[in-house]
């Protein structure tokens, strides 16, 4: 079955980076868009950054120039930089992979990674 696992989370001080990985399997992961979302308390998961197969990537206005997403096809696995964390950074981080063939979207989520930013 499609299993996505995302790993790298953890608390970290305002100012500080880190790097988020999801790893794929039962997908043909090079086909697939692969985006990382998130979702503090009382919100809505929102969007951070998404990157396409062919590796057009896309970005929140709140964390352009601060994080980075890449995709490694070889080893299955998405990554997502971040630097300069902020506290309102602080959500858990989930990981998605999505597609749509003949008419059928395909849709899988990971579990998710808390990310906090503190002092």
């Amino acid at each position: 079955q499609v299993q996505l696992v995302e790993s790298g989370g953890g608390l970290v001080q305002p100012g500080g980076s880190l790097r988020l990985s999801c790893a794929a399997s039962g997908i043909i992961f090079n086909v697939y868009t692969m985006g990382w979302y998130r979702q503090a308390p009382g919100k809505e998961r929102e969007l951070v950054a998404g990157i396409l197969s062919g590796g057009f990537t896309n970005y929140a206005d709140s964390v352009k120039g601060r994080f980075d997403i890449s995709r490694d096809n070889a080893k299955n696995t998405m990554y997502l930089q971040m630097n300069s964390l902020k506290p309102e950074d602080t959500a858990v981080y989930y990981c998605n992979a999505r597609r749509q063939r003949l008419g059928v979207q395909y849709d899988y989520w990971g579990q998710g990674t808390q990310v906090t930013v503190s002092s």
